[in-house]
């Protein structure tokens, strides 16, 4: 059985996420040559840095899965001096009018970082500084660095991701990408079997249907019979459902009594009022 292949990659500014593109732009292809590997996760076409690509499925899905808790730590170049009220805000989250984020850990780099050069240099007005900010975070929102920048007044002007989970993007150049060793798959694999242990314990909030991760549901916790929506799961009975079994047409299948008299109206037996004891239609009692 061949091995899997886990492989880091420093994706370059202005290349898609993905194998393929309609409209000529660059992907992950022009640099990648490795058949079925797929990213985990996505970093925007305008953002630089590491991204994971695998063909192992089960641990891109939990990579992927907003409940496992992956952190990604980004060097973010904005315009302007991020004041010490600005910083906390990021720390403690941000309304972006889509939801709150999640706390972040959020720091001043002391220096400008040693990158290298984009290949598009960064537009910036010569009368107002720039700031660098390491800003770590779990969450995974559309351009949710960018949109919490902004948030809070200052505008991203460049954003490269240096890190996810340990792993560093260290000397890898843009467009350039190495396998992962043992030692780091081992780790990856070990943080997330433990996540999905923990995370096996609850099940997620606002979930419709019932769903527990990897498909088992943890001992002790009863089955429900419907969901939120509505849906009845197989085998149970729908909400608010009273009516006990059978009785529904109790009478149908009774066993006739031996008896001359002649048979009662149709609806006797199906719902309509109980026939008195003696009334004509035969013996009482056959239900």
């Amino acid at each position: 059985m061949p091995r899997m292949r886990y492989i880091l990659l420093n994706k370059p500014y202005e290349v898609l996420t993905q194998f393929t593109d309609e409209t000529g732009r660059k992907t992950l292809k022009d640099f990648v040559n490795v058949p079925n590997i797929y990213p985990v996760g996505r970093l925007d076409y305008d953002s630089e840095g590491l991204v994971l690509l695998t063909d192992d499925k089960q641990l891109q899905h939990r990579l992927s899965e907003p409940r496992f808790k992956v952190p990604k730590t980004y060097w973010v170049q904005v315009e302007g001096v991020p004041t010490e009220e600005a910083l906390e805000n990021l720390r403690r989250g941000v309304d972006l009018k889509t939801g709150f984020t999640t706390p972040a850990e959020v720091a001043l780099l002391p220096e400008t970082p040693q990158l290298w050069e984009r290949s598009k240099p960064v537009r910036f007005r010569a009368n107002i500084p720039t700031t660098w900010v390491q800003i770590r975070i779990s969450q995974g929102m559309n351009r949710q660095v960018r949109k919490m920048t902004a948030a809070v007044g200052y505008p991203t002007l460049r954003l490269v991701r240096v890190g996810i989970a340990d792993l560093r993007v260290d000397k890898l150049q843009p467009g350039e990408w190495r396998d992962l060793t043992k030692e780091e798959v081992q780790a990856l694999t070990e943080d997330m079997a433990a996540q999905t242990a923990a995370a096996g314990t609850f099940k997620t909030p606002g979930k419709g249907s019932e769903y527990w991760p990897g498909g088992v549901r943890p001992a002790g916790e009863k089955p429900r019979s419907t969901n939120r929506s509505g849906y009845t799961l197989p085998g149970t009975k729908p909400a608010g459902s009273s009516r006990t079994a059978g009785t529904r047409g109790a009478g149908r299948n009774a066993t006739p009594g031996k008896t001359g008299s002649k048979p009662g109206p149709k609806s006797a037996g199906r719902g309509s009022a109980p026939r008195k004891p003696g009334a004509a239609g035969g013996r009482s009692g056959r239900s």
